[in-house]
Formats: structure tokens, sequence, C-alpha cells
């Protein structure tokens, strides 16, 4: 929580009180929010009411108009229902139905007065473009005849045929009659037609309603310069729109396709000029009546009153900026003059003194600055030199230690031997000797080429693993090893020649009389997320508490044996101490009877180059 608050606090002063940020621009910046602020949020707030106004007002008076063409609409169509229910009850029809369950004297006569029936509503009415009975038997009577050129027989194919209700009632549907020289969209008033004796349906009875007086009603509706009003079925086809090549065709905005059919509403319609849609839905007819407007046009005064408020703030600003910074001059001009006299002093030069203009709180920090810089000056001829050599001859001391500590390492007169003891062992077939001294020979190559003062950790172990390899020659079966190196710690660095001495570490201490067998796990894991740690543990018989506690004693104090006696071990601790840091080093553990471990604290550094190889 602590940790959290710190954060929060760092990031307020750095990044909304602007504390690394010079003065002038402190100043101008929380002048300019002071004006920003308040002109902002009278804009923000007058734009959002002003726009929730305007979006109520043309939802009010998209409803009002749609309100009277629905009304219109509705009345007009009615009409309509009133016609199909004269043509059915007529005299002439109702022989045609009963044609097949009752013998009736010259069929042909009967479908003639029929037909002269359909036309004289046909002709009653200028809006009717025609009128068709589909029989089941596949019997059509049709008031266009040889002009229509749409087969009856396609009417069965179309969306709408299977889902006209059974019950008797209407269905309106919009669809496209094929003239000869044209096609007419129209809307079809479509009813069953049923046998008045047996009750069963018998055909279709289909009205074809044209757009004259549809169209005249909606060429009245006003919304604005570039809306327009549509109708949908209650399946999402156009039953209406200004677009005729879309009369019939499903809608092609979801968000317009699953509407609530209860009561009005708007939408913003998501298309390419992003449309004010307000609709309605018709009980009576099961139609969805919408006036679209562009949200732009609904927004046009919006516009005008953000970039009034655009301007008052650019204006209000600049005002702001010109005042801040003709006050904020009186004040920065002598902390500027002090600042540029700092940096003199960074660099060394302590000659420069500023010149004191006022008595107030700049002034005296001005004459403290002054006086710092005199006594620097005197204490620095003092101190300088003498830290300085102080520094260099403590970085040669420690540089001539590690150089001393590196040279136990590298004995060439021992490698040159070996590779003469090799020649000899192959000179007298003894292969075993000649492997045993290349092997040799190889790892103190490793430790003679290499003049880094640290590897990688891959190439330590693999050092390791040869020397355990040598050493199944002297002990054979009496000892098993085991490595558990993590991947990511293979590039780690480590000090060159480190791990090898801790090993050895293990047969020096590890063989005793009640021990035959002894297992050795190098294993390698993370301390921290700056630290890791390289364990080196063995089964063997232990080291005595007395060598114990003389090899910590002398871990603790931070001297290098000088007797020879446990050597390997104070020299890596002082190795590791001289390059990484005095927070790193060993750390050793070991119980009589129950084996030792030796801990090597190192910080995670990754090598940059791979060393020579094995």
């Amino acid at each position: 929580m602590k940790k959290q608050w710190r954060k929060t606090a760092e990031f307020i002063n750095r990044y909304i009180l602007l504390r690394d940020q010079s003065l002038i621009t402190k100043l101008c910046a929380f002048s300019s929010v002071l004006v920003i602020f308040p002109v902002l949020s009278v804009g923000l707030i007058s734009y959002k009411r002003s726009s929730i106004e305007l979006e109520n007002e043309l939802s009010q008076s998209s409803r009002q108009v749609i309100d009277q063409v629905e009304t219109h609409i509705e009345y007009y169509l009615q009409d309509f229902e009133i016609t199909s229910l004269k043509i059915i009850n007529s005299p002439e029809f109702s022989s045609l139905l009963k044609m097949r369950t009752q013998v009736v004297e010259n069929k042909e006569a009967t479908r003639e007065l029929a037909r002269n029936t359909l036309k004289s509503a046909e002709y009653s009415r200028a809006d009717i473009s025609n009128i068709t009975v589909i029989l089941d038997k596949g019997q059509v009577i049709d008031t266009l005849g040889t002009r229509n050129y749409y087969p009856a027989s396609k009417i069965k194919d179309e969306y709408w045929y299977s889902s006209v209700p059974l019950n008797g009632m209407s269905m309106l549907v919009t669809r496209t009659l094929k003239l000869q020289n044209k096609e007419e969209p129209v809307i079809s008033l479509v009813r069953r037609l049923y046998n008045p004796v047996t009750l069963l349906p018998v055909g279709m009875l289909i009205i074809d309603i044209n757009f004259r007086r549809i169209e005249e009603i909606s060429n009245k509706v006003t919304i604005s310069e570039n809306g327009y009003f549509f109708i949908l079925d209650a399946k999402g086809h156009y039953v209406y729109h200004p677009d005729y090549s879309k009369l019939g065709e499903k809608v092609e905005f979801n968000q317009l396709s699953k509407l609530e059919t209860e009561g009005s509403s708007t939408k913003i319609l998501e298309n390419k000029r992003k449309d004010f849609v307000t609709y309605t839905f018709s009980r009576n007819l099961g139609w969805v009546f919408f006036t679209a407007v562009p949200y732009r046009d609904v927004t046009g005064g919006i516009i005008q009153i953000g970039r009034t408020i655009a301007s008052t703030i650019l204006i209000s600003l600049i005002i702001a900026y010109l005042i801040g910074f003709g006050f904020a001059t009186s004040i920065i001009r002598p902390i500027r003059r002090l600042q540029q006299y700092m940096k003199e002093v960074e660099i060394g030069n302590l000659n420069f003194r500023v010149r004191v203009e006022s008595n107030d709180e700049i002034g005296q920090l001005t004459t403290g600055f002054n006086n710092t810089v005199e006594k620097l000056s005197n204490l620095l001829e003092e101190v300088y030199v003498s830290k300085l050599r102080e520094a260099e001859m403590l970085l040669k001391q420690k540089e001539i230690e590690l150089k001393m500590l590196q040279s136990q390492m590298n004995p060439h007169f021992l490698y040159n031997s070996l590779e003469t003891i090799r020649g000899m062992a192959l000179e007298q077939n003894q292969e075993n000797i000649a492997d045993m001294s290349s092997a040799l020979g190889t790892l103190l190559r490793y430790n003679l080429k290499n003049s880094s003062s640290t590897v990688s950790l891959g190439e330590e172990i693999k050092f390791c693993q040869m020397y355990l390899q040598i050493q199944k020659f002297r002990f054979d079966d009496r000892f098993e090893y085991l490595f558990d190196i993590p991947e990511w710690a293979m590039n780690l660095k480590v000090a060159k020649f480190s791990l090898q001495p801790l090993i050895e570490n293990c047969f020096v201490h590890g063989f005793g009389p009640n021990i035959w067998k002894m297992k050795i796990i190098i294993s390698v894991f993370r301390q921290s997320e700056t630290s890791f740690i390289i364990r080196i543990s063995d089964t063997g018989a232990g080291i005595k508490e007395q060598i114990l506690e003389q090899i910590i004693k002398k871990i603790e104090l931070k001297t290098t044996s000088s007797d020879g006696i446990h050597i390997g071990v104070i020299n890596v601790h002082q190795r590791i101490h001289y390059l990484f840091g005095p927070e790193y080093g060993i750390s050793l553990h070991s119980e009589e009877g129950a084996g030792t471990e030796i801990n090597m604290h190192l910080p995670i550094i990754y090598e940059q180059e791979e060393g020579e190889q094995l």
C-alpha cells in the first residue's frame, strides 16, 4: 500500500505539478488551466445540453410527422380491405369459389363474370394496378391479362406466400409488376380465398396497389433538406423507400431488422452518413414507419457553438500566456542567471560570482550561493588532489592483489610438463595416462589462454565437467555428480576458475572412513531480481568443526590464507569480493557425517561475448 502511494505521489509531482519543468513553463501551464478549465466546462455542458435538446426536438417533430403519415396510410389501405371484401362477397365471385364442390353450368361464363367483377373493382380506383386470383387447381384470373409478363406460378415462390394468414385476414407485402415496357412497384393486399360451402382454402386474392397515393403522402413529409421517409414490414422488407430499387428487399442494416415492435423510439444508424432515425410501429398494418436525418444536420448549430467556444478558449489562452510571460519574466530572470552560474560551477569554474539585484528571497539565495562557491573553491584546493591520489593508490592496490591471486592459477611450467608426460605415455602405449595428461593440459590451457577475469557460467560448467571426468580416473565409481543448471543461467558472468576449487573441496573433505560413495550436486537458483546462487553440495563426511571455524573466520575477516591451507575457498571468495563487490562472496555450511554445502552469491550480469570453448 505504501509503495503504491509513493508511486502515485511521484506521478502527481512529475506529471501534474510539473516538478521537473521550468518555472515559466509551470506559470504558463497553471494560468492556462485556470482559463481552460472553467471555459471548457461551460462549453462542454452547453454543447451537451444543446445537443440533447436538439435531438429531443427533432425526435418529437419526427414522431408527429410519422403519426400523421401513419394515420393517412392506415385509412387509405383500409379502403382496399373493404374493396377485397366486396369482391369476395359478390355473387359472381361466390359462384367461382363454389365450382369445386357444386355443379356449375357453363364454367367459362362463371369465370368471365368473376373477371368482370375484378375489372369493375379495378376501374373504380385509379390506384389499383392489377387484381389477381390464383385458384388451387392452377387457374388464374388476372385483370392485366396479356400485359402481365410475370407468370402467376412464380408468385407462389415469393417469400411472403406461405406466411399469408389462414384465418382469412389480409396481409400487405411489397412486390413488382412486370409489364411489357416497364416494371412497376406495388403494395399487394393478399387474402386467402375459402369455399363458402366447405370453408376450405381454394386460392388467393391479390390486389396490387400502386404507389401514387402513398408517394403523395410521403412527399408531404418534410423533415430536413437531406432527410427521407421509409417503411418496413414486420419481416424487415422495404414497403416504401424513395429509392424504388429497394422495394421488397431485406433492410441492409442489422440495427433496423431487430427493433422492438412496441411504441416509438430513436436510434443512431451506423451508416456512412450516420443517420438519426426515429420510428413508430403500427399495430394495424404491422409496419414500422421511419424518418432518417443525417446527424450532421442535427448538430449543425452545435458545431457553430463549438467553434465559438474553441475561439474563446484560444483568445483566453493567448491573453493568459502574455500576462503569465510578463509576470514570470520579472521573477525568473535572476533565477536563470543563477542557474547559468551553477552550470559553470558544475564544470569546475569557480571564478564567477552572481550579481545581487534585490534583497528578497532570490537575492538572499544568490548571496548564499556566492558564499558557498567561495568556500568550495578554498576547500577544493586542499582536498581534491589528496583524495584523487588516495583513490588512485587504492585502485592500484586492488589491481595488484587481483593479479597476485590470479597468478596462483597460471602455472605455465605445469602445462608444459603435462605435455611432456603425455608424449612419453603415448610412446609407451599408456593411453589412460595420455588421456589424463591431455585433459589436465586442456584445463590449464583454459586458464592460461583466456586473460579475462570473468567467464560465462556455461564455460565454467564445461571446465568442471572435464575436471570431474579426470577425478573418475582416480576414484572410479566412488562418487557420482549431477548438474542442475537452468538455461537462463548459462550466460551469467562468474569469476574465472571459481567452481573447480569448490568442487575439489568435496573430494578433500568428502571421503572418510565411513564414506565409500559420495554424490556431488551443482545447482543454480535465483535469489532475487538482481542476484543468484551457485550451490555445491555433497553427501560426504563433512568438514571438522575446528577446521570449519577457521575457514569461516578467514572469510569473515576478508583475509587471504598465507599458510597454503584451504586457499581454494578463500581465494574464490576474495576474487568475487574484488570483481563484484563486498556484498557478494562465499558462504559455507557443513556437519560431520552429513556433508558440506557451499553457496556462491553472485550478481545477475550477462556475458557480452563468449569466451574460449574447451
